[in-house]
């Protein structure tokens, strides 16, 4: 069923892809745009958000790139300043930026703990305080916050990193909460081992092969199943969704297969 998100205008950040390929942001903002959405992509890489705008004028769909560093509170006030001046208002927030610390318990410093904290979780509360007056200007809408599965096993010496992850759940429960009343759901989606531009630059032949076959569904996952997942949230279909953390990970949260092996 296509137009599943007509009439709305939505903001994601994390938009541009770190390689050839489609990541999850990437992904995210051109299903959005093929189901009716009109959408300001955001990256800290300009010609990355741009790559990702015109692939959907490409496809005929409305896009508008931003270039914005999260973590830093007027970035965050121009991307929403950017979906209503272009198209009048905003009725989703996909939060999708992080990035990836390995260091175990003995090793973290101050500096990568703090660095962690303000990329993967400071960022969401900051983009969610811009975006709250124009959501309930819109009458309500959805914030849709993308943590891992990481969050829900252990995963390996990930200590900032898992960290960072569980307080994405405790914040969008939070906010579920809080914001319930202004009709805004808030949901969370934990990606699995998907095969994204990102992990590919750092995953062998052998080790791609191995998070293959680690879940119950013994298919690889891409971006694409990560974005249909936030499709649904975002869309009229999850009215009576919140507070929920939809894992898309072909299996692997319920098998021992995966082992803890990072990525």
């Amino acid at each position: 069923m296509a137009g599943r998100l007509a009439g709305k205008v939505a903001a994601v950040t994390g938009a541009g892809s770190s390689g050839p390929g489609v990541g999850n942001g990437k992904a995210v903002a051109i299903l959005f745009a093929r189901e009716g959405a009109k959408v300001v992509c955001a990256d800290a890489v300009a010609e990355r958000a741009e790559e990702t705008v015109a692939a959907i004028t490409a496809e005929g769909g409305e896009a508008a790139a931003c270039a914005v560093d999260v973590t830093e509170r007027g970035d965050c006030a121009r991307m929403v300043a950017t979906a209503v001046e272009r198209y009048g208002r905003l009725d989703v927030l996909h939060t999708n930026v992080g990035t990836l610390s390995l260091q175990g318990i003995r090793e973290v410093t101050e500096e990568d703990w703090n660095r962690m904290l303000a990329v993967n979780l400071t960022s969401m509360v900051l983009t969610t305080q811009a975006a709250l007056p124009h959501l309930e200007a819109a009458g309500g809408g959805a914030i849709v916050n993308v943590t891992s599965i990481a969050a829900l096993r252990t995963y390996g010496p990930l200590t900032a990193y898992q960290t960072t992850k569980a307080g994405i759940i405790g914040l969008t429960i939070s906010l579920a909460g809080q914001l319930a009343e202004k009709r805004i759901r808030v949901n969370a989606i934990a990606p699995g081992q998907v095969w994204t531009p990102l992990v590919a630059e750092v995953l062998s032949d052998q080790m791609r092969e191995e998070r293959r076959r680690s879940g119950l569904i013994q298919d690889e996952g891409t971006a694409w199943d990560v974005a249909w997942g936030a499709v649904y949230l975002a869309s009229d279909e999850a009215r009576w969704v919140t507070g929920q953390v939809l894992v898309i990970d072909g299996g692997v949260t319920l098998t021992m297969h995966g082992g803890n092996r990072p990525g």
